[in-house]
């Protein structure tokens, strides 16, 4: 399920789902533990009114959901035309303090006084546990607390009168044939059973007069820690300071961080400017304190497979911060430098992927391939980075934080790439490709390896290391030369995915190339400068994609990542995989980069039609109906909607150091 909401301080993240309800919830980092990921754990919200009982998620109620403007703190609306209820739900993670609190507005929409019940339930797997948690009711503090070994949170919650919740109780989730204490208040009723270990939920509620036509509010939050102490701590100081002044407090830090992207804002037409904005602090949601940008932390693709995508791809997290970069985010993409020399390894390089604490994360590539030891990595996830800083000293001229991490970060990356080079092609050795497919050389991972040494190399230059710059810029215009003649295929007039060279019967080497139309090819060739945009290469490519997915430029077409991608695939005739905001993201940076500015705003104004009120996108859609497929949001679609707004405002014959022309900067 889509989560049309994320809030985040980067050290709790909570995701929202499209019925209001909290679906995921992160701490003490983001993407890292998430202690509500089951397949029906969700923290429902009901609602008891004249002996008729509703949750949220019972289909009974009409939902309006979106941030307030500009700031990370969710707008929702749920309304129930036969009880009569409107449930406005504003909510967000403090951006101080390490708990998620809601100002619950309750309104009467019938022309009589009525008794009306709200029930506010939580539900935890702590640390992904199945089974140790306690849930326990705290009398002193009137609050509900959830534990378990270094977890500990605390609910509280207050009706307008500052009186806490007028009924709790605790009790069994999902074993010995009880499906959850939550069951127990759909009579209206809770039975106050103060304490449960195992798997277990709490419910709270309160019991509320509303005058006809009338309202009243109850604020609610969940204070987390490291033990009860900590948790008690926090739980004082939201209950002390009140959950509204909290929420105020919130939203201003929200706004005063968007100020470095206001002057450019400002040039955006006003229909997509309120979608940018909600990009923006949609990929900073996703931003971990220590340095790790999580690819997404909607978990619902768990439910039917064997992971989701709560982790740090090195790769993802550069393409998130380049935008932020281009805006002026400098900490964001320096915590991710710190982050990434954590990472690296001794040879130089950098893993599949990582846990937001620094971590491998898991990973299906093996040490071995063909009877050949080789690094389970994709190359290219180590090149951008060292792209990335070349970008970064680009923007900001700061000496200083090339100085930093040349020796730790820069130089030992750069020496890998140079020395991870086939003698006998002058190419990158093979590695697994971006889509974690594929294990060979291929043209995408080449382009961002070629403009990764050219980058290290000018870095080199700016820290007088010349000898390692005339070793970088070689290698560099060795692999240049050689993509020319290697990687197009003039047999489909496209650049070839990628090629592996293996040994023939004589002892000697054979070239098996790799065809498939894929749209990263594409892009690496002419993003990374490894081909001249103007070139037929590229040219008598464009023309093939147009073919292979049968779009023209007068009329927006989302395309896949590669033609016949199985991935989710929807298995329609005819279909070539499912559509990726990515890609078709892609080909609007392409418009601008060859002066098809019309058709470029109009692929930005198609991505941003489809896009939920809250600005979310997802990884990929239904081929037929464009319903999200994969997780939503995706930081990555996120941060190519921002990337191709700031082409579409700034100069796009501006150059980059560190790559060929054409380059973005």
């Amino acid at each position: 399920m889509t989560r049309p909401i994320v809030l985040s301080n980067g050290n709790m993240h909570v995701g929202v789902n499209l019925y209001g309800m909290v679906h995921d919830f992160y701490y003490p980092y983001v993407g890292l533990e998430n202690h509500a990921t089951a397949n029906n754990m969700r923290w429902r919200v009901g609602v008891w009114v004249e002996g008729k009982f509703s949750w949220l998620d019972d289909g009974s109620w009409e939902f309006s959901i979106d941030y307030e403007h500009g700031v990370l703190v969710s707008d929702i609306s749920a309304r129930n035309a036969n009880l009569g209820i409107i449930l406005e739900l504003q909510g967000c993670v403090d951006s101080e303090y390490n708990a998620y609190i809601r100002n619950i507005h309750v309104i009467n929409e019938f022309d009589r006084e009525r008794e009306v019940r709200l029930f506010l339930h939580q539900v935890m797997r702590i640390s992904n546990s199945l089974n140790g948690d306690t849930a326990q009711y705290l009398p002193d503090d009137n609050a509900i607390l959830h534990y378990k070994g270094r977890r500990a949170f605390m609910v509280g919650a207050i009706n307008k009168d500052n009186q806490p919740f007028d009924q709790f109780s605790v009790g069994v989730y999902g074993i010995e044939g009880k499906e959850g204490t939550y069951r127990d208040a759909e009579d209206g009723i809770l039975s106050g059973n103060p304490v449960e270990h195992g798997s277990v939920d709490s419910v709270i509620g309160f019991n509320l007069k509303l005058e006809a036509h009338g309202s009243t509010r109850v604020t609610y939050w969940v204070a987390a820690g490291r033990d009860h102490n900590e948790a008690a701590e926090v739980f004082k100081v939201i209950k002390s300071a009140g959950v509204y002044a909290r929420i105020v407090k919130t939203a201003d830090f929200w706004r005063t961080w968007l100020t470095p992207a206001t002057n450019f804002m400002d040039h955006i037409t006003p229909e997509l400017r309120t979608p940018f904005g909600k990009s923006l602090l949609i990929i900073k949601a996703h931003i971990d304190n220590h340095g790790a940008v999580i690819a997404a932390t909607d978990t619902t693709m768990r439910n039917f497979s064997r992971d989701a995508y709560a982790y740090c791809w090195p790769r993802d997290g550069a393409y998130a911060l380049w935008p932020l970069l281009r805006l002026g985010y400098f900490d964001e993409v320096k915590n991710f430098f710190h982050f990434c020399r954590r990472a690296l390894q001794p040879e130089g390089f950098l893993m599949h992927k990582y846990q937001a604490d620094g971590a491998l994360g898991s990973s299906w590539h093996p040490y071995s391939v063909a009877g050949r030891v080789v690094p389970p990595i994709q190359e290219d996830e180590t090149a951008i980075v060292v792209f990335l800083l070349g970008q970064y000293y680009q923007m900001t001229q700061d000496k200083a934080v090339v100085e930093e991490f040349y020796d730790t970060l820069i130089r030992p990356a750069a020496n890998f790439m140079a020395s991870y080079i086939d003698e006998a092609t002058k190419l990158p050795h093979a590695t697994y490709d971006l889509w974690e497919r594929h294990f060979l050389t291929s043209t995408y991972t080449t382009s961002v390896v070629y403009a990764a040494l050219l980058a290290a190399a000018k870095l080199a230059e700016v820290t007088d290391h010349q000898q390692d710059a005339v070793q970088w810029q070689t290698v560099a215009d060795d692999i240049h030369d050689a993509a020319q003649t290697l990687l197009f295929n003039p047999d489909r007039n496209f650049f070839y995915k990628g090629f592996i060279r293996t040994k023939d019967d004589k002892g000697g080497y054979a070239m098996m190339y790799e065809d498939t139309v894929d749209v990263s090819s594409f892009y690496g060739a002419f993003m990374f400068g490894l081909f001249d945009l103007d070139g037929p290469e590229v040219q008598k490519s464009f023309e093939t994609l147009k073919k292979t997915f049968q779009f023209s430029e007068e009329k927006v077409t989302p395309i896949p990542r590669f033609e016949h991608d199985e991935y989710y695939n929807m298995d329609f005739a005819n279909n070539t995989g499912n559509p990726w905001f990515i890609t078709t993201l892609w080909m609007a940076q392409y418009y601008m980069e060859t002066g098809r500015v019309e058709q470029a705003k109009n692929t930005i104004m198609w991505v941003r039609d489809q896009m939920l009120p809250s600005g979310v996108l997802a990884e990929q859609m239904h081929p037929l109906t464009h319903k999200f497929m994969s997780v939503a949001p995706l930081v990555w679609s996120q941060a190519e909607f921002l990337n191709s707004i700031i082409d579409l405002i700034s100069d796009p014959s501006k150059e980059i150091q560190g790559a060929e022309p054409h380059a973005k900067s």
